[in-house]
């Protein structure tokens, strides 16, 4: 006989187990929620009846007005990587920063964070400056470990600079303006953005850093410098002026500046003549499976968690953080070191719908249950989520980059190569958590 009180602990490790051994997140969600919660019937824990409030649930996903903006927010992405921005932005700032010591890394890095302030694909945009600047950086002279780093770190900016799918699920996981989280992570992604180019700097002054002893990258001198900016820059600063200004400036909610978001995307394509019916088809149908995939965990971590609560698990994590007797901040401190830690093995999309949602009300139980608190919460949670991206093994940004490097870069290089970036956001994360005003200030200003 298997002890009730250990029942959620049981299903919680066994949920674990089956997304390490490659079986799908949603169905995994889903499939253990179910055989314990024939478990729990046996036990006399919950009755069918309990079930009457998963429809409530699905439909209220379906029916919740924010998490509209995150296929509008997709399809933005996606099409705006069919128009090449990210060539453009990177041959311009190559131009711009080309005569600058590691001027090239650099301009990763600045592209990077436009290419997350205008499309916020991760993925795409790892495996885009992938393929258009890891050859270019290795015949240059830059070492593999450095190169692939600053490649894998830039293309993850999207996950904390607005506009961020992130963002968006964390404001309704855990019940924050969406507006006021874009905003409250403007500086704390400037400050990522800044430590990648201050660590650039240091590594370069050291001549290992490289494998040649040239540091200044020898860019083209281009007369028409100015036609070449405006050309490459003024489509994405627009579209983030549209998407991000309009929230600032309370004209559109994040929803509503998404749709004009892609609705830009397709005037930029048009205009860069790379619109036809096969562009948005293909755009169309990725958009589709990436939403689809986000709702169908979403659906089953609804499953998973009303389950988890008839169990009595969400009860039983609190009294053990509540008992601890701590001082909430250091409680807080050991739950995102829990987070990270499962950010080596977990998906930031699993994180999000599985272990946020349970440990909500141990927060709201420590007094983190004010509208500022909670977003002073969810910057830092989705600046520590933005680590899985780069944390080996499973860092899916260390995947994306993988696929799109030459034989002679291995798997080690690019696990050695991002472990600085690493630091950097975890140095980030701890300055933001002594110094709250740096996450609060903004929406202060912006919407007081």
């Amino acid at each position: 006989m298997i002890p009730e009180s250990i029942l959620p602990l049981i299903m919680f490790f066994g949920l674990i187990v089956f997304i390490m051994s490659g079986f799908p997140v949603a169905f995994s969600l889903a499939g253990t929620a179910m055989v314990f919660a024939a478990i729990g019937y046996s036990f006399d824990l919950m009755s069918f009846s309990s079930f009457a409030l998963v429809p409530i649930r699905v439909f209220g996903i379906m029916e919740n007005v924010t998490l509209m903006a995150v296929p509008m927010f997709v399809f933005m992405g996606l099409i705006l990587e069919k128009a090449d921005i990210a060539k453009e932005l990177l041959e311009t700032m190559d131009v711009l920063f080309g005569k600058i010591r590691g001027g090239l890394a650099i301009s990763v890095v600045m592209v990077g964070a436009l290419l997350a302030a205008s499309t916020g694909i991760v993925g795409a945009t790892v495996v885009t400056m992938g393929i258009l600047s890891l050859p270019t950086m290795l015949k240059k002279g830059y070492r593999k470990e450095f190169t692939c780093g600053v490649i894998a770190a830039s293309g993850t900016l999207g996950q904390i600079i607005p506009p961020s799918i992130v963002l968006v699920l964390l404001g309704d996981i855990m019940n924050v303006d969406v507006g006021s989280l874009f905003v409250a992570a403007i500086i704390p992604g400037l400050m990522l953005v800044t430590g990648y180019i201050i660590y650039i700097f240091i590594k370069l002054k050291n001549s290992n850093s490289m494998q040649s002893n040239s540091y200044i990258d020898e860019a083209p001198v281009k007369k028409d410098l100015f036609i070449l900016i405006l050309k490459s820059l003024c489509p994405p600063a627009i579209l983030i002026f549209i998407v991000l200004g309009s929230i600032l400036g309370g004209f559109a909610s994040p929803t509503e500046a998404a749709g004009c978001g892609a609705l830009g995307g397709i005037f930029i394509a048009f205009f860069k003549k790379r619109l036809n019916i096969h562009v948005l088809r293909s755009v169309s149908i990725d958009t589709a499976k990436i939403t689809s995939m986000v709702f169908t965990i979403l659906i089953g971590a609804q499953f998973f968690s009303l389950v988890f609560r008839l169990l009595h698990g969400e009860a039983m994590i609190q009294d053990f953080f509540l008992g601890l007797r701590l001082n909430k901040f250091i409680i807080v401190f050991f739950i995102m070191a829990i987070m990270f830690v499962l950010g080596f093995f977990l998906d930031f999309l699993e994180i999000c719908f599985i272990i946020i949602p349970i440990i909500m009300p141990v927060l709201a139980n420590l007094g983190f249950n004010t509208e500022q608190n909670l977003l002073y919460l969810a910057i830092l949670i989705a600046i520590n989520l933005q680590t899985s991206f780069l944390t080996p093994p499973f860092g899916f940004s260390l995947f994306y980059l993988k696929g799109v490097t030459p034989p002679e870069v291995k798997t080690i290089d690019i696990y050695r190569g991002v472990i600085p970036f690493v630091a950097i956001q975890l140095i980030v994360l701890v300055i933001l958590a002594a110094l709250p005003n740096l996450i609060l200030w903004l929406p202060q200003m912006v919407f007081k």
